[in-house]
């Protein structure tokens, strides 16, 4: 394909973008597919000469759609919204033409500067404390990561490593196998698999705390279990606290256990991945009281702030603590302006390579601006709550934990099994899609407000479905 036929094709491509999103309702949110579906639909060997752009075109219909998982559909009721947005679109589009690889800031000035500036305009969006930000006077910073997940792992191998390296100056006897024994990281007992994968990986003990009946953990618990651990002569080093679990939407009391960790040395990573993006309205920027006393912090823009899939927003309040924890200096990636007023994020991440992701973040907060993100956001948390008005007017029903944002937790006044075949019915049925939780042996219904295009008349729907086919259940 050459730059004229791309003018072509690419004007196509946008046009069935376009085309696909604005009927998105009209597919099934669910695909109704088995595993292994795909193989039937295209050869076992890629083709010896290259096929025509007009015969892949045709594929993308006949063999993708059809096990695509629509996200986007206001229909789509699972897990947490992914965010999309044409700006963000444009963004990525421009990103992958560019094609840099900013592991450095030679290898990509305006990849790195972008990223610095953009951290820093979300981090006064949301009324970060001042030593988040980058300055010449502080040493904190943002980076824009792939994931939670990811964000998690840094900040748990950040504190891992510095920790060796206190304890190792304090003992020089001490080998790092004999403090990694000793070492325990905790989290609640709702927080995101994640970290307790983390846990895995860092090759540290994770333990689960359990919180109270709103899912919070409070600082008895914490103080009580930080005491009992030394007392055997574990050295607690890390925690990581949750503002809107993946389960209910609960928030842990950083205003709490924050002092508790900073007065024990212990890391406080703060987990917004879902739940951070309201904290841009002034109405919930309460959910972060206490984020001061926190060394990292994280949220997904990819979540609810119109930035496409994958931006994931990570704060430290001491650069040097992770950068200090990853860093390599071959030759072939060294500088002249190595160390000065701009960070080389291959210090700060996992992987080495990483994308231009800060364009789309740029594109989306000067399209929609504050205002325009926040409407959205508040229009998502009305619609949340039309829908628990709706449940809690049918008797059947019952609400699991309160409604904060834009996730509903219910169950029908029945045993488990009965809410377990009720989920059966209405994925089966393929009209909506939803997923289940667990708290504490109660199994529930979780009803999450996911696409930007969702209106009331799609919430109406969706609990005409559901009251229909809990009627097929009880009848």
């Amino acid at each position: 394909m050459d730059s004229k036929e791309f003018r072509i094709r690419g004007q196509e491509m946008v046009t069935y973008i376009v085309d696909y999103l604005e009927n998105i309702r009209e597919r099934m949110p669910m695909p109704n597919v088995v595993p292994g579906f795909l193989k039937e639909l295209i050869p076992d060997e890629a083709p010896l000469e290259g096929e025509s752009w007009q015969e892949i075109q045709k594929d993308i219909e006949r063999v993708i759609m059809p096990g695509v998982t629509h996200w986007n559909s206001p229909h789509f009721h699972a897990y947490f919204p992914t965010a999309n947005s044409y700006p963000a679109i444009l963004g990525d589009m421009l990103s992958d033409a560019i094609s840099c690889i900013g592991f450095t800031w030679a290898s990509g000035p305006s990849c790195t500067e972008l990223e610095v500036s953009m951290m820093d305009w979300l981090a006064k969006i949301l009324q970060l404390p001042k030593h988040f930000l980058f300055s010449e006077q502080g040493k904190g910073g943002g980076i824009i990561q792939g994931t939670a997940s990811e964000a998690t792992l840094v900040a748990l191998l950040s504190a891992r490593t510095n920790v060796i390296k206190t304890l190792k100056a304090d003992n020089p006897d001490l080998t790092t196998g004999q403090i990694l024994d000793k070492l325990i990281a905790y989290t609640s007992e709702e927080s995101h698999s994640s970290v307790e994968r983390a846990g895995l990986i860092g090759l540290v003990q994770m333990r689960t705390l359990p919180t109270d009946d709103r899912g919070s953990l409070r600082i008895d618990i914490l103080e009580e279990t930080i005491a009992q651990d030394q007392q055997k002569g574990l050295i607690p080093f890390f925690l990581c606290a949750t503002i809107g679990t993946t389960s209910t939407c609960s928030f842990d009391n950083l205003s709490e256990i924050g002092p508790i960790c900073n007065r024990h040395d212990i890391w406080l990573h703060v987990d917004a991945a879902y739940a951070g993006s309201a904290c841009i309205c002034p109405e919930f920027r309460y959910l972060l009281d206490g984020i001061e006393h926190a060394m990292s912090f994280n949220f997904n823009p990819h979540k609810w702030l119109q930035v496409t899939f994958d931006c994931s927003a990570m704060w430290i309040k001491d650069r040097d603590l992770v950068s200090g924890a990853f860093e390599m200096n071959p030759v072939y990636l060294k500088h002249e302006n190595q160390g000065h007023a701009m960070p080389d994020y291959r210090h700060w991440q996992i992987p080495l390579g990483r994308r231009f992701r800060s364009l789309k973040l740029w594109f989306v907060l000067r399209s929609y601006g504050v205002s325009g993100l926040q409407k959205q956001i508040r229009k998502d948390i009305q619609l949340a709550h039309q829908f628990e008005a709706l449940v809690r007017d049918d008797p059947k029903f019952e609400i699991v934990r309160e409604v904060t944002l834009g996730l509903v937790c219910f169950r029908l006044k029945a045993s488990n099994e009965a809410n377990e075949m009720l989920l059966k019915k209405i994925n089966d049925d393929h009209r909506i899609h939803l997923v289940p939780s667990k708290i504490k042996d109660k199994f529930f219904l979780r009803f999450a407000v996911c696409a930007t295009s969702t209106q009331p008349s799609d919430v109406g729907f969706a609990w005409s479905v559901i009251q229909e086919l809990t009627h097929s259940l009880i009848q």
